[in-house]
C-alpha cells in the first residue's frame, strides 16, 4: 500500500493533480500489475476512488508497440492460463459500449492508451462508471476484474462491440 501511494503521489505530482486526494484518508485503492503474454511485467495500473465516487486510473507501461491501444476493465479477475480468462468487458448494467455512446459508456470503457516511439505509455483518466467500493458497478463484485491492454485502438464508431484486437497485457485488479 505504501509503495502504491508513493507511486501515485509521484504520478499525480507529475500530472499536476497532487492535491486531488489530499485529506481523503477513506479513499479506496487498487492496483494491477500488467504482464505481457510471456509473463514479463510491463507496467502498472493504479486506481483510487475519491470522495465524490470518481475512480482515477493511472496507467504506465513500457515495452509495447507504439500507437494507440484500446484498454478496458474486463469482467473476470483472471489473466491465466491466457488473457481470454479475463472474459468480456466489465459491464454489470448491460450498457452499450463506446465512449461516444449518447447514453454514456459501459463500466469497462476507458479512452485509448497512446504509446510513444520508445514503447512508453502513460494515461491518467477518471471514470464514474466503475467503482472500487461496494455496489453494482464495483470491480470487486463477483469474480473480480482485470485490466486489459489490446493490440489495436478501440474504434467505437466502426466496431461498437469494443473489439480492439489481441490482448497484449493483462493484470488482475487487487485492493491495496
Amino acid at each position: 500500500m505504501k509503495r502504491v501511494l508513493m507511486i501515485l503521489a509521484g504520478l499525480l505530482a507529475a500530472a499536476g493533480t497532487a492535491g486531488v486526494y489530499a485529506g481523503n484518508d477513506g479513499a479506496e485503492h487498487a492496483a494491477a500489475t500488467l504482464r505481457n503474454p510471456a509473463g514479463e511485467v510491463i507496467g502498472e495500473a493504479l486506481f483510487v476512488e475519491d470522495a465524490t465516487g470518481l475512480v482515477h486510473v493511472n496507467v504506465h507501461v513500457k515495452g509495447i508497440s507504439p500507437g494507440e491501444h484500446g484498454i478496458h476493465i474486463h469482467a473476470v479477475g483472471a489473466c491465466t492460463p491466457t488473457f481470454l480468462a479475463a472474459g468480456g468487458h466489465h459491464n454489470p448494467l448491460g450498457d452499450e459500449h463506446g465512449l461516444d455512446n449518447p447514453d454514456g459508456p459501459h463500466a469497462g470503457d476507458l479512452p485509448a492508451l497512446t504509446v510513444n516511439k520508445a514503447g512508453i505509455g502513460h494515461l491518467n483518466v477518471a471514470t464514474d462508471r466503475a467503482t472500487l467500493s461496494s455496489g453494482t458497478t464495483s470491480v470487486f463484485d463477483g469474480d473480480g476484474s482485470a485490466f486489459v491492454i489490446h493490440a489495436d485502438p478501440d474504434d467505437q464508431v466502426t466496431d461498437p462491440t469494443g473489439n480492439s484486437g489481441a490482448r497484449i497485457a493483462c493484470g488482475v485488479i487487487q485492493q491495496d
